[in-house]
């Protein structure tokens, strides 16, 4: 591979991006509607095998699907990569999610062979991946970091269970802040059927220290969305935090002593609520 400059993508990764299957593109606008603000475009899971070529022919020929939302191609060194990586060669689009991510090597395969750079989203599925994680967050172009959880837990032979993957949220969440990129996108919640299940997945998700989560039907999307908001008593807390801590003496809120990083933690939900107020 050629030499490439090292590009860091500072742009937040969205709250929840919504998955849409590559060959429904009428899905599309109604993502968007579901308050999504993310849609992943999904050439790899969401689309069977057979289905891949029709899929990818059908997006080259609409690129205003694709200027706004970030496209999960197939992994490399799968079948599917390379064509994948040429339908988007010279398209617009948000960003790429790449799949299976094992080595900083794999993200330079994708940037050579698009011929330019562009911000990836690395999907980590894999032990191989989880272990190489440092290095593949400081490659060029990554924007951040997704936990695949399904593939993970068979690829570690757990079951697909939040305790069982406890230690590798909580590693993915620690190695992006180390590496200074935006905090993680934690995996999907596969009941649809009702609301709560990825609400309470969320709640957990956001305690632990994600940015966010991927999500796969339009009924998840307001759940998700409001566990990562700072509630309303969070947000009285967080001004009662500032104002109290304005003198710089060492005070008292509820009872408990407030410290600089009380008051980070107080700016931080308060930053939150900023942004959430730009993007609606």
């Amino acid at each position: 591979m050629g030499q490439r400059d090292m590009v860091t993508v500072t742009r937040p990764l969205p709250v929840v991006p919504l998955f849409v299957p590559a060959n429904r593109v009428d899905r599309i606008a109604k993502a968007w509607r579901s308050g999504a603000d993310g849609v992943i475009v999904d050439l790899e899971d969401a689309v069977a095998p057979e289905a891949k070529a029709p899929a990818r022919m059908l997006l080259s020929q609409l690129p205003e699907y694709l200027q706004n939302v970030i496209v999960r191609i197939n992994a490399v060194g799968t079948p599917w990569f390379l064509d994948d990586v040429a339908m988007l060669r010279d398209q617009a689009f948000a960003g790429v999610m790449l799949p299976k991510v094992e080595t900083a090597e794999d993200v330079g395969v994708l940037l050579d062979r698009l011929g330019r750079q562009v911000p990836v989203l690395v999907l980590i599925e894999t032990v191989g991946g989880m272990a190489e994680l440092q290095s593949i967050l400081r490659a060029s172009c990554v924007w951040g970091a997704a936990f695949g959880s399904i593939d993970y837990a068979m690829s570690v032979g757990s079951e697909h269970e939040w305790d069982a993957l406890l230690a590798a949220r909580s590693e993915l969440v620690f190695r992006c802040r180390l590496a200074g990129v935006s905090p993680p996108l934690d995996g999907v919640t596969t009941a649809i059927d009702c609301e709560e299940p990825a609400a309470q997945d969320a709640r957990r998700a956001r305690a632990l220290g994600f940015g966010g989560k991927l999500v796969i039907h339009p009924r998840q999307v307001e759940p998700v969305l409001s566990a990562f908001r700072p509630s309303a008593d969070e947000i009285h807390w967080a001004e009662r935090v500032l104002t109290a801590a304005q003198d710089g003496a060492a005070v008292q809120v509820d009872g408990r002593m407030v410290d600089e990083p009380v008051v980070e933690r107080a700016r931080r939900i308060l930053r939150q609520v900023r942004e959430a107020a730009n993007h609606a």
